[in-house]
């Protein structure tokens, strides 16, 4: 028992310093970023902003729960409308979809990108009427289904802003961390909420392409993998690296370019990163088009 026990011990002490050094290595090595332009030219790997990021803190910023496939699915094959090659929201609807946000240190991505989703359909489904952005971190704060800035799930988080509502940012600004719901807005006034009318779960290229055809850009989730973080632009295909986490972003259009279909995403890490602030990503690729959310404006 004596020599387990030792054993056991000694085995947790090896193992620690090696775990630790896993965490705090670079995310992305210089060697990688080589190695990823060498292997592909449909995407540019870049440190600019990476700042030497650790492994650590890159799995902060990701942090949404991707589980199997959520039924039942909304299916659009019925509805007849041309689906063009090239579409992107900004340039449909140039005043509402709202400017890239930055979620931090904090696991919150599938909270921006749910109030991101619902205020650009807000506006867009109130021709302009209605044009406000709304607070992501007041899902972190009070979405009982959520964990805050340790992760949540995009469907559960429609749902809640159907059952519940949400503040705007200006009544609740993004803290980066963990809080208590509040019960008025951080200047003492009241809270307005805005809501969703319904929340339809979305798979397959097509069947995302109708829905922002019909109400405007989409959340959606994909497997993040450590070549992602380098990202600069071009059509990413994931090429190389370990598995980060999941990831929700907004879906606002597509194209196609050299006979690749790619997505036109709005990310959550601020307008340095990418092109400024967004991606495009091959369809299919890390799951992207495989568990999207959306829902219609409650307007009334």
């Amino acid at each position: 028992m004596k020599f387990l026990v030792i054993s056991v011990v000694l085995g947790l002490a090896l193992a620690g310093p090696s775990l630790k050094t896993e965490e705090q290595r670079p995310v992305v090595s210089k060697e990688l970023i080589d190695y990823i332009n060498s292997q592909q030219s449909s995407w540019v790997a870049s440190d600019k902003w990476l700042n030497g990021m650790t492994v650590s803190e890159a799995k902060k910023l990701v942090g949404t729960q991707i589980r199997e496939r959520v039924w039942p699915v909304k299916d659009y094959s019925g509805v007849k409308v041309d689906v063009p090659t090239h579409f992107d929201s900004r340039e449909k609807w140039p005043n509402c979809i709202h400017p890239i946000l930055n979620q931090g240190q904090c696991g919150s991505c599938w909270a921006f990108g749910a109030t991101e989703a619902l205020s650009d359909r807000l506006c867009i489904g109130s021709n302009g009427s209605i044009n406000v952005v709304l607070s992501p971190q007041w899902l972190v704060s009070c979405d009982w289904a959520g964990m805050g800035c340790s992760g949540g799930w995009p469907d559960l988080a429609w749902d809640y802003m159907k059952l519940s509502g949400v503040a705007t940012l200006d009544c609740v600004p993004y803290e980066a961390k963990d809080g208590t719901c509040p019960s008025k807005c951080h200047d003492g006034s009241k809270i307005q909420k805005y809501y969703a009318d319904s929340v339809d779960l979305l798979f397959g290229p097509e069947n995302i392409q109708k829905a922002i055809l019909e109400g405007g850009p989409v959340e959606t989730t994909f497997t993040v993998y450590e070549d992602f973080m380098s990202y600069s632009g071009g059509i990413y295909k994931h090429t190389s690296g370990k598995e980060l986490g999941g990831h929700a972003v907004k879906i606002v259009g597509w194209g196609r370019e050299n006979s690749t279909n790619y997505w036109i995403i709005a990310n959550s890490w601020g307008t340095s990163w990418g092109l400024e602030g967004f991606f495009k990503i091959a369809f299919g690729q890390c799951g992207i088009d495989y568990q999207a959310v959306a829902g219609k404006p409650y307007l009334k």
